[in-house]
């Protein structure tokens, strides 16, 4: 294969000549290390789908650890090698080491962990897209990686270096049936992975209220989080007396699947759900408190991103007007 690029990649000697002397169709087993949650589970499933054209032939197999098991996607690959994060010592390496002989490793999570993993296990290739150059000890060609572009562009550089041009814009095949209601929805996700990525719940009541007030033709649903600090049924009392306003219970990662695919549109922090919302080409809002905000902003589709450049909570007619405008540009073109 051919590489193309100039400049901005590092590639060892022996990964130049490895790479120059493989041939697409010839490379016949695969592996794919990411270790992520939900969201960013549900963002590589693009990547696993362009993977399969640039290599027809090849056996994939998805790596990911236990301790992040949500959005698998199992459809995608044909073998998922687990990583117990539980194992110590021996039987840990070991547990590494099952990834197998490969043709090629990309390892889309660079972590500590994963990097050691590309370490221990025999590949003729060894991709990886980690923050900095130094970490190129564990592979034979880095693709780094930047919080300044779309995560999903990103892992997809690794691809690019060979010549394979993908698809425009993303295409993910996230399976599930949208849910179907009385009326349009649009979905509210008032938490996050961890507090400190959350708009202030208070601003989010406000919202809320303003968009079922301006909005009537919307139901206006606010699904809860699985946490049990994510409950907001005590803190959504000012809302109780909307006949438009629901508040859905947490459910399984198909039922989320279902509840953003059938939505108009998603309100909701830096959180899997906004990511679903991309991956299924839902238009969303997305509310950012703290950074990366451009690692997860789509280059094409219709999403908003709302955020303070002083790192302040937005007000809450900074995310109405954001709102009201992505409505309107949806309601334009599919009146």
């Amino acid at each position: 294969m051919m590489l193309w690029f100039h400049k901005g990649v590092w590639i060892s000697k022996r990964g130049k000549a490895t790479a120059e002397e493989l041939d697409p169709p010839e490379v016949k087993r695969v592996a794919v290390i990411r270790h992520a949650a939900l969201g960013d589970m549900i963002l590589t499933r693009n990547f696993l789908i362009e993977l399969r054209k640039a290599f027809p032939n090849a056996f994939v197999t998805f790596s990911v650890a236990s301790n992040y098991m949500a959005g698998i996607p199992v459809d995608l690959v044909d073998r998922v090698h687990l990583l117990d994060t539980a194992n110590r010592w021996l039987p840990y390496f070991r547990n590494m080491r099952d990834l197998q002989t490969q043709d090629i490793i990309f390892d889309l999570a660079a972590t500590t962990r994963s990097m050691w993993m590309c370490k221990v296990n025999k590949a003729k290739l060894k991709i990886g897209f980690p923050y900095h150059i130094a970490q190129r000890f564990f592979y034979d060609i880095v693709v780094p990686r930047s919080d300044m572009y779309f995560e999903v562009d990103g892992m997809l550089n690794a691809l690019k270096i060979f010549g394979f041009v993908p698809q425009m814009p993303h295409v993910y095949n996230l399976p599930g049936i949208p849910l179907k209601r009385d009326k349009p929805y649009i979905l509210y996700f008032t938490t996050a992975s961890t507090q400190r990525k959350c708009w202030p719940i208070d601003r989010f009541v406000g919202l809320i209220t303003k968009m079922s007030e301006t909005m009537p033709k919307f139901e206006h649903l606010i699904q809860e989080g699985t946490g049990v600090w994510e409950s907001i049924r005590g803190t959504m009392e000012d809302l109780r007396n909307k006949r438009n306003v629901c508040i859905i219970g947490p459910g399984t990662v198909e039922n989320l699947i279902a509840v953003v695919k059938g939505a108009t549109m998603v309100i909701s922090n830096d959180t899997s759900v906004r990511n679903i919302a991309v991956a299924a080409t839902v238009p969303s809002v997305g509310v950012f408190i703290s950074p990366p905000v451009f690692r997860y902003l789509p280059t094409i589709g219709n999403h908003h991103i709302v955020f303070n450049r002083d790192g302040s909570a937005p007000d809450v007619e900074k995310v109405f007007e954001s709102s009201l405008a992505l409505l309107q540009k949806i309601e334009h073109v599919n009146p």
